[in-house]
């Protein structure tokens, strides 16, 4: 799928694509225990919610867009107080789980990598967590973000590269990163295709 017909679709179909993607990550990765209906739908909507870049930043009281570190802004949410605090929480762990899961691919190339954004959001969802079962008096799926936080990082890794087989770009993009990593994840997708990889060790194809 190219971005202009991306950029075309309504939220209703967005949301569709997207559970859809997300339903088959979670059969294939055999997840669904971990991922009850109301997960689901929480992943569904974070993923529609950041379809644009400018979800990844902060907006100025000035009107600039500039990005904060987490961990900056993990300090000012924890400093904040009630419904200020728990927007700033869901905001950071859902940015973190994002980020994570849709390009953990570019995070293992940078500085920071994918474990300082899993620790950040695990703390920050753990924080909101607490802070919503206080008045709710029961675990809150806010809670259960926290803990399965590696597993929906998996699914969401899984749904970025589902988006890519659409095109032909795309499958380059699959077939290189699994020369380079040997996923056999990646190898079933690209199978899926019709597109038999190389064995990234031998440099044969798989039988």
């Amino acid at each position: 799928m190219s971005d202009a017909e991306f950029a075309l679709m309504s939220r209703e179909s967005l949301q569709e694509f997207f559970r859809s993607l997300l339903q088959d990550a979670i059969d294939n990765q055999r997840a669904r225990p971990a991922v009850p209906e109301e997960t689901e739908v929480y992943l569904v909507n974070l993923l529609g919610s950041f379809l644009g870049a400018e979800s990844l930043y902060v907006r100025e009281d000035d009107g600039s867009v500039q990005q904060k570190p987490l961990a900056f802004l993990l300090k000012e949410a924890l400093e904040e107080q009630g419904a200020a605090r728990a927007a700033m929480l869901r905001k950071l762990g859902d940015t973190s789980l994002f980020v994570s899961g849709f390009f953990s691919e570019s995070l293992n190339r940078s500085l920071v990598g994918v474990d300082y954004y899993r620790s950040m959001g695990e703390r920050a969802y753990d924080a909101l967590g607490q802070q919503v079962a206080k008045k709710a008096r029961d675990r809150s799926i806010y809670a259960d973000l926290s803990e399965k936080f590696g597993v929906l990082m998996e699914l969401l890794a899984e749904v970025s590269e589902r988006t890519l087989v659409s095109s032909n770009a795309g499958m380059v993009k699959l077939y290189d990163r699994y020369l380079r990593t040997g996923s056999e994840r990646l190898a079933n997708l690209l199978k899926g295709r019709g597109l038999l990889p190389l064995s990234p060790i031998a440099g044969r194809f798989v039988q």
